[in-house]
């Protein structure tokens, strides 16, 4: 069969796959299990093939690019206005086949293993930090409810509990006396293994070389580097620095209309992690800067005198993000700002 356009409807278990030749007539469509779909794919001729960026996707894309294939990935969300009428795995698969052979549609690139390493790191230490957070509140919860009120933050309960667990007059019953006992345990072993992953990707960090390059960065440190590297990749993909940003949802939201300009708050599209990463490292410079006389730091302190601090830390995100790009895809190092 000539087939030169493949869309795939990806799942767990069942594919559904449509094909056209080059004048976009259908050639095949059929439905495949998991283990069939590989076979399938090399059993055809190199052709264009279109994924919707989902879970599996990246392994897909890598598979079935060694056999050949150019693999085009695609958010979700662009291709919805190609499906027809009702919805259902076979219009979906040529929703895609559609899709994928529109020269103005944005691609995904896929990922490697190296970067779904690093983020797979990112991802349990934020599964550990929610789960922190969630027993630190569930613990002060109890204990209000027995008129002992702790203040927030994880060091200020440790505190407290040492104190609350030695003492025998405070109202805690022998039972809640168990279970705080028990919540204490498992509060100490999440912390470990916080600060376990800690100096995983920051040993990560240091031995990969472009990670190392944006630690250079003021307000870039190995969680930013690391999910930096991880989440963009090959940053020529972007044909600028605004572009990533935008990509980031770090750039004012747009809604214009008969020659109407009107800008609002920031997008919030994109990698939400990788946002807020780059936002608490922008905070932390606020703080630094005020002895500073080169002209970034002028620029800041300037920037919150006219907006406040929480305009002036997305601002300076979005700069961190151009400049993290222009690195990459330069493969520059970075020159810090003269000092005034």
């Amino acid at each position: 069969m000539d087939v030169r356009t493949l869309g795939i409807d990806l799942a767990k278990n069942l594919f559904r796959v449509h094909g056209v030749d080059a004048r976009g007539r259908t050639v095949v469509e059929r439905e495949l299990r998991r283990q069939q779909l590989l076979p399938f794919m090399a059993q055809l001729r190199p052709c264009l093939v279109g994924l919707e960026a989902c879970a599996g996707a990246h392994y897909w894309a890598r598979e079935i690019a060694k056999r050949g294939h150019q693999v085009r990935l695609m958010s979700p969300r662009f291709v919805r206005p190609y499906v027809k009428s009702n919805k259902n795995d076979a219009r979906d698969a040529e929703a895609i086949c559609e899709a994928v052979g529109r020269p103005s549609m944005r691609f995904v690139a896929p990922k490697s293993v190296a970067q779904q390493d690093m983020l797979a790191l990112h991802r349990v230490r934020s599964l550990l930090i929610r789960e922190r957070t969630a027993l630190i509140n569930q613990t002060r919860g109890l204990l209000a409810e027995y008129g002992i009120v702790v203040a927030q933050g994880p060091a200020r309960l440790r505190r407290a509990l040492v104190i609350i667990l030695e003492e025998r007059d405070n109202g805690v019953s022998e039972l809640l006396r168990e279970m705080l006992i028990e919540m204490s345990e498992r509060l100490r072993w999440l912390e470990e293994r916080l600060k376990h992953y800690d100096l995983r990707i920051a040993a990560l960090a240091r031995s990969n070389e472009h990670a190392a390059r944006l630690m250079k960065v003021e307000g870039v440190g190995p969680l930013i580097a690391t999910a930096f590297v991880a989440a963009v990749g090959d940053a020529r993909q972007f044909r600028r620095g605004r572009e990533l940003s935008a990509w980031l949802g770090l750039v004012p939201r747009q809604h214009s209309s008969g020659g109407r300009t009107l800008l609002l708050g920031i997008s919030k599209r994109g990698d939400h992690y990788l946002r807020t990463l780059l936002i608490h490292g922008a905070r932390s410079t606020l703080h630094r800067i005020q002895r500073k006389r080169d002209r970034r730091s002028r620029w800041i302190r300037a920037l919150r005198g006219r907006r406040g601090g929480n305009i002036a830390a997305v601002a300076l995100a979005n700069k961190n993000a151009r400049v993290l790009w222009a690195l990459l895809a330069h493969d520059e190092d970075y020159r810090a700002p003269a000092a005034a």
